[in-house]
Order: C-alpha cells, then structure tokens, then sequence
C-alpha cells in the first residue's frame, strides 16, 4: 500500500506541537475542515488535488532532512518520537535489549573511538579471497534471505544475489526461496544506464562517493579500484530487468533446482554459493528475474577477481556506514540523502537509532508500542470496518455485469477465505536469541541480521504460517499477501489521521476505509487476480472474463501514462497498475460501506460541505504530500506506486463525484462516462 514508511524513512524534522498541529489543523481531519488547508479558488474538476490541498502546499516547507513530506510523513514523525519516549522510559527485563540497541547505536563518542577496527576483519577476508570458489562462498555467506521487499518499494539488495523466502507461488502451503538479482548502489538501473542529463550528474556523484568510501575505510588505491567498481556496477545495471518486468508474476516463476541454476547461469559456482548461504540442502528455487540471474553469473566469470573483490569490500562498508565514524556517515548521507532525495540535512542521530532498532528487534518495539497506543476497542472498531468492507465488496462482485456466474463463484470463494489481521501479531516474536551487547553498535547490526537470516531460514523447515507478520506494529502502512491470501493492517496507521473515532465517519471511510478497501481489492487486482483463494498461482477466470478485465485494467494503465511531472519523465501506467487498480476499487468500496453504513439516513453538512463532498476531499488529504525532485524522479523511475498527487485523483473514475463537486465537461479532470475506468 506504501502509505507512510519506507525501511529508511526520511521525512520530520517537525517538533511534537509542530507535528501534532498540523495532523490536527492543516491536514483538516477534524469534525470542522480548516479551510486554510485547502485552496477554493481552484475548481475541483481542473485540480482536484490542489482544490483539496492547495492551502497546504503553499503554506508548507518540506523539512530539510527529508525528501518528500505529508500526512502519512506527519504521523510516521509523530509515531518516532512516541517510540523514543517508551523506550527511554522501558524498565522492564524484556525491554532491556531494544534499551541497550538503541542507546548503543547512540553512543557517537564510543564509534568514533573504535573507528574502523570493527570492519577490518571483513575486509581481510575479502582480500584473502583467491579463487572462484572462494568468492562464491564469500558472496553466499553474505546473503540475508530477507530482503524486506515489502518495507522496501525498490526491491532492492546489495548483494549480487539475494533471497527472499516465502510462500511458494505453486504450492502456497509451503516455503519456497526467490532467488533475486541485485548488485547495485543506486536504486534502479535506469540511475546506471539513462542518457538524462540529471541521471549522468549523478553517476558522476557516484563514483565520487565510491572512492570516498573506499578511502575514509584506507583502502589502497582507491581511485582505481572506485573506477573498477563504477565500471563493475554499470555492467550490472545492463543486466537487471526493470522495475515493469519484475513486477509480471507470469514472468517471474520459474522454479529452477540446483541443476537447472549450474546448467542455465554458468559462471557462479551455485554449488558452494548455497552451501555457504545454508542452503545447501534446498532442493528448488524460484529465479524472479531468470536472464538477469544468466547475466550476473556470468560476470562471475568474465570480470577480473580485483574487480570483485574491490566491489565486495566497497558494499561490505556500504553496508555498516550508519555504525562506523561520523565521517563514513555524513559521506553516506551526502550521496544516498542529497544526491539521491535531495534531502538538505541528515536526520537526527536518535531517529535513524529508531529505525536501526526497528530493523533488529521490529515486534519488541512494536508490544511497548500497541500497549499505549492502540486499546482493544480500537483494534474492535478497525476490525468492524474490515468486515463491513468485505461485505460490500461481496455485493460489488454479485453486482458485475460483465463477470460470469463460474468466475463470480471463484471470486466470492477468495474473498471468503481472505485472512484478515488487525493491529499486531496474535503471537510475539521470541528475541531470546539474539545477543545485544552494550557498546557494540556494528555487531549489534550485524548479530540482527543473522538473527533475521536464521529466523528466515528457518521457515524452510515449517510448513506456511498464514499468521506470520511481515510488518511491525509500529509501520505507517498495510499490506496484502497474494499467496497466503492475508492481509495486514498494523496498528500504526490506524489512528489519526486516518481513523478517527472523534469525527464524522464519512472521514474514516474515505481515508482508513480507502486503505482497507485498497488492500482488500490487491487481492484481485492485475498480479492478485492471478492467485486462487488457497494462493496458488493459478488462473480462475473465464477467458472472456479475464479478457475483459484485462482490457479495463489497460485503460487505466493509459490513464496514469498520461501523468507528466517533469518534461522529460512520466508516471509509467503499466508499472504502477497494480496500486493504481487497487487505489480505484479501495475508494468505490469504501464510498458503498459509507453509505451501507448510513442505513438511509442523510448525515448533516460539515463546514458547508456534504456528506460526499466530505469524503472524497477526506481522500484527497488522505494523499497530501510533497517531494523534492531528486525523489519524485526517483519514486517514478524505481517505485511501484504512482506519486501522491496522481493517486488523489483516482476520484476521476467514480460517478459520485462527479455528482458531488459539479465537474463538468471541459473541466481538466473531467472523463466521459464511458472513459471511466469501472473494474469492480
């Protein structure tokens, strides 16, 4: 859904009143709309975003350390400066170690005098490396088995290869690793290989940033070994697909065993690479990305061992730069922050120390984090939201015309078994066994990421847990689950300004209502479509049903296409299908379990608005936000997600606005009926 957070969040800078303010005063989500945050003078059907937000846009400044800035960035700040505040005041046993990680990784003085010491010993390893077979051990031993694919909207990974362990698309009752192409500094191949002249500024950056890596750890020649790296790294961009390719599930799975990766990839020792990686006895894999995977294998082979070993010791201090001297930091920020985001200031210490923490002990935080902030009848209210949601989304199905009674009865079976999870796991993840040692800020980060290497790994062993979390509490976001047919909705971003007992429900339905349904509708978007009710990759529809989907799902597609921020660059309607289809029948939903939830009634004007007009300007505040361009052009280029601005216009496609805010032909937004996108 990608509502607030991503793994490395960059937006706040606000003080608490700054941030409690405008939750509750600009974003407008109150029983009386502040009107300051919206700007009247633009007609709804021309701009419907700036209608909504306008005030706002003006008004506001995005912090200088961060990228991009709006609601869900407000309540993610908001949520950070809670979690310092329990974990400074935690005092029981079981705290100790989200305590001791936290104010370790804040011990500046402590790293700055252990200095480079804690990386020396990978980096003798890596220039130990003499052979092939001993840079396929050292490349498997580095692999992490979670990428975080679902906190992270850029699937991405710095290791030439990585894994993410999950259901299997084939046989969704049991674990199955996906095996992932990855290798490359900047998020997507497209920073590597575009002829733009703002992407060829930044791989100059680049290799800067490289060589300054290189030098702040004293490794020898650096300049040389950076242009190698550079050189290395551009090959690998060449190889990778892109984002619209990866995301084609059809293309995706292809289960591969040992025999097929030795015989289809040469060039890697596979053998030794799963070995090493504790995957040794794996019978089978699913290669997402099979040609990249044929092509980095190969590089394996063809480019020198120096070269390899250059780009393992680069990405081996990439990697830890956060618990490593100030120097390695601010370097860090200054190419993945400025160049990358165009943040101007790096966030606070304690902040990225929340995050590091949330990384390592995730669900530890999130029980100190539910047990003040998300009671048990909010958890009952969210629930009953959900179920009336999936009610009307089951009379939406019965509703199609276009659907035949075979594919409808295939539909209704899914919605059926959807396992829905509110708030927090029903089980608590056992943090027993990972060692948090005061003082210890660079093991500590990477004890976390063997205790998540071993805690995924060890799925392989156990058949599906449909009950498994994927996200913490504490994450200003949700998710669906296409092959477990799960979705999850963290206790985060059920509160305001998303879901508010203390205001009209009209809100709560156009904003969490929005989510729910958007999330409950993945499940039978472009990609959940192509999932049955038990996971299983496979098809469900009539051919004439799918047919006919498909070709609505194309006109949608065509419309986000035709969203141009910047002369040179598009929102890519094909590769933000899946949440665009999703954003549409969320808030036709959500619009029907409003009104079901109305019993008839007419609810009375707020501020001078209707019940509808409320709604769907709830919506569109839903979406307030602003990005710098170094990240617009990055979430465009690398992101799954249509930039907000575009998803707050998904209103174009449903009748009842039309209606609400009088948008008449010759208006900018205006759609004839038949070019409305209707799906479900």
């Amino acid at each position: 859904m990608e509502k607030g957070t991503i793994r490395r969040p960059r937006w706040g800078g606000w003080g608490l009143c700054g941030a409690l303010a405008l939750l509750f005063a600009t974003t407008g989500f109150s029983a009386e709309l502040n009107l300051d945050g919206m700007d009247t003078s633009v007609a709804p059907g021309n701009d419907f975003f700036a209608y909504a937000n306008g005030g706002w846009l003006k008004a506001t400044e995005i912090p200088a350390d961060r990228s991009s800035y709006g609601t869900g960035a407000i309540l993610a700040e908001l949520n950070t400066r809670r979690i310092r505040d329990l974990i400074e005041h935690a005092n029981e046993p079981q705290a100790r170690p989200v305590v001791d990680f936290y104010t370790t990784y804040l011990d500046e003085a402590g790293i700055e005098k252990r200095g480079t010491e804690p990386l020396e010993p990978i980096l003798k390893r890596i220039d130990a490396i003499q052979d092939r077979k001993a840079l396929a051990r050292f490349m498997g031993e580095s692999v992490l088995a979670d990428l975080d694919i679902l906190n992270n909207t850029q699937f991405h990974t710095i290791n030439l290869f990585d894994f993410w362990i999950a259901a299997d698309l084939n046989a969704p009752n049991r674990y199955v690793p996906y095996l992932l192409q990855g290798g490359l500094t900047m998020p997507d191949r497209d920073y590597y290989i575009s002829s733009a002249a703002s992407m060829v500024q930044i791989r100059k950056r680049h290799a800067a940033h490289v060589a300054a890596m290189l030098k702040l750890a004293k490794v020898a020649d650096a300049d040389a070994m950076a242009t190698r790296i550079v050189a290395l790294e551009g090959k690998i961009a060449a190889k990778h697909w892109t984002r619209e390719q990866t995301e084609q599930v059809a293309k995706g799975n292809n289960p591969w065993t040992l025999q097929d990766l030795q015989k289809r990839a040469p060039g890697l020792d596979w053998k030794t690479f799963l070995a090493a990686a504790q995957m040794g006895k794996v019978t089978d894999f699913i290669a997402w990305q099979p040609t990249a995977i044929q092509g980095l294998s190969a590089l394996v082979a063809s480019e020198s061992l120096a070269t390899w070993k250059a780009w393992l010791q680069f990405h081996a201090i990439e990697r830890v730069a956060d618990t490593l001297p100030k120097a390695f930091v601010d370097e860090e920020f200054a190419f993945h922050g400025t160049t990358l985001t165009g943040a101007v200031e790096q966030q606070a210490r304690w902040k990225r120390g929340i995050q590091a923490t949330d990384d390592a002990l995730g669900e530890a935080v999130g029980k100190l984090y539910v047990a003040k902030y998300f009671p048990p009848s909010e958890k009952a209210r969210a629930e009953a939201m959900v179920a009336a949601l999936i009610a009307a989304f089951g009379t939406r199905i019965d509703r199609l015309d276009w659907m035949s009674p075979q594919t409808r009865a295939k539909a209704k079976a899914k919605l059926s078994t959807l396992k829905v999870s509110v708030g927090y796991p029903d089980a608590w993840r056992d943090y027993s066994r990972l060692q948090v040692v005061k003082g210890d800020a660079y093991g500590n980060a990477e004890r976390g990421r063997q205790f998540e290497l071993q805690r995924n790994l060890g799925k392989l062993r156990h058949s599906v847990d449909r009950g498994e979390w994927v996200m913490n509490p504490q994450l200003v976001n949700a998710v669906n689950l296409p092959v477990m047919n799960a979705i999850l909705f963290p206790a985060a971003i059920l509160q305001p300004p998303y879901f508010d007992p203390k205001r009209p429900s009209a809100m709560d339905y156009a904003a969490a209502g929005a989510i729910i349904g958007h999330e409950i509708s993945h499940s039978f978007d472009d990609q959940g479509a192509l999932f049955d009710s038990s996971g299983k990759y496979e098809s469900w529809w009539t051919p004439d049903d799918f047919a006919h989907f498909t070709a609505a799902a194309g006109k949608l597609a065509d419309q986000y296409s035709q969203y141009k921020p910047f002369a040179d660059l598009a929102v890519n309607g094909k590769q933000t299908l899946s949440e665009n289809l999703a954003d549409l029948a969320g808030l036709a939903v959500a619009y029907d379990a409003y009104h079901i939830s109305l019993k008839g009634a007419q609810p009375p004007a707020v501020s001078g608005f209707s019940a509808d007009q409320l709604f769907f300007l709830s919506f569109a505040r839903s979406w307030r936000s602003k990005y710098r361009e170094p990240a617009l052009r990055q979430r465009i280029i690398a992101d799954g997600h249509s930039p907000s601005q575009y998803r707050a216009l998904t209103v174009r496609n449903l009748d009842p606005w039309y209606e609400a805010f009088d948008v008449k032909p010759g208006q900018v937004l205006y759609l004839k009926p038949e070019n409305r996108v209707r799906i479900w």
